[in-house]
């Protein structure tokens, strides 16, 4: 889980309820008691039920919740997630918020599930990118695992990725990796080093110099990727990257790559519709 939710969950808070929900404030007695149910409208893979867990408990202790369903669960239309019971107040200042990362959670673990659907057979697999929401990246990305897709690094912290622009501005791939491994021992540092390549000469290059732990293959056509593959051989992971399409995932793919990084699935997600209704 997070290790920082409980500080972004009083930063949403914050956000939406200010001072006060004057409307539930104003129209519903404190001491009200009643039950909502998370109601599925969208077929998908449910995710942040954990999450949501979390933001009840956050907002009130004494809210109930009788869990019917859980992450990575496939569902349909008309499903009950679960119903959480308490007081109404509680239930409906907390209500959007769960909604809100249950929906934007479940839409990113639908859409990787589909691409991970797409890989059946292969030994490739899919990739997040840092293409996420300004403040719900760690959400977005436990989603993209929950989907049944991989992590790429979280942050700029937690690996070394060495794209186009840092080997232009270092002077080539040669000073740009041993720049990068002089810097790891130096900060005394246990971190992975990926490199992004731009053709043969490149991946030639790195090869010559070595002592990394992945290649990039960027914007490489379905039969190059096939060759790089091939010249490669196994001695470094290899990741394809730029311009793949749902259509053509497969066809990368079945060039042998070790992983397909995919920026759809976080930036331009389509929620999971779904509501959370008064139980009558």
């Amino acid at each position: 889980m997070i290790d920082n939710l409980d500080a972004l969950i009083q930063l949403w808070f914050a956000e939406d309820i200010g001072d006060g929900d004057q409307t539930t404030l104003s129209s519903i007695p404190a001491d009200a008691m009643g039950a909502s149910q998370l109601i599925i409208k969208e077929d998908g893979v449910l995710a942040g039920v954990e999450v949501a867990k979390r933001v009840f408990h956050a907002f009130d202790p004494e809210l109930k919740m009788t869990q019917f369903l859980h992450d990575g669960d496939k569902v349909k239309v008309g499903d009950i997630a679960f119903v959480v019971e308490g007081r109404i107040q509680s239930l409906l200042q907390t209500e959007r918020l769960m909604l809100n990362i249950m929906q934007r959670m479940s839409g990113v673990a639908t859409r990787t599930a589909e691409y991970v659907k797409l890989l059946e057979g292969t030994n490739t697999r899919v990739l997040d990118t840092r293409k996420t929401t300004p403040g719900l990246r760690l959400l977005e990305k436990e989603a993209v695992k929950i989907g049944g897709g991989c992590n790429h690094r979280i942050g700029l912290y937690d690996m070394i990725l060495l794209k186009d622009n840092h080997v232009d501005f270092a002077g080539g791939i040669d000073k740009a990796i041993i720049r990068a491994q002089e810097y790891l021992k130096e900060k005394g540092k246990d971190l992975k080093i990926e490199i992004e390549v731009r053709s043969f000469d490149e991946i030639r290059q790195v090869m010559q110099v070595g002592g990394v732990d992945r290649i990039m293959l960027d914007n490489f056509s379905t039969e190059d990727t096939r060759k790089a593959v091939e010249m490669i051989n196994g001695q470094f992971e290899t990741e394809s990257s730029g311009g793949i399409t749902f259509n053509t995932l497969r066809d990368y793919a079945l060039c042998g790559v070790d992983y397909i990084s995919v920026g759809a699935l976080t930036h331009s997600v389509k929620s999971l519709d779904m509501s959370f209704k008064a139980v009558k």
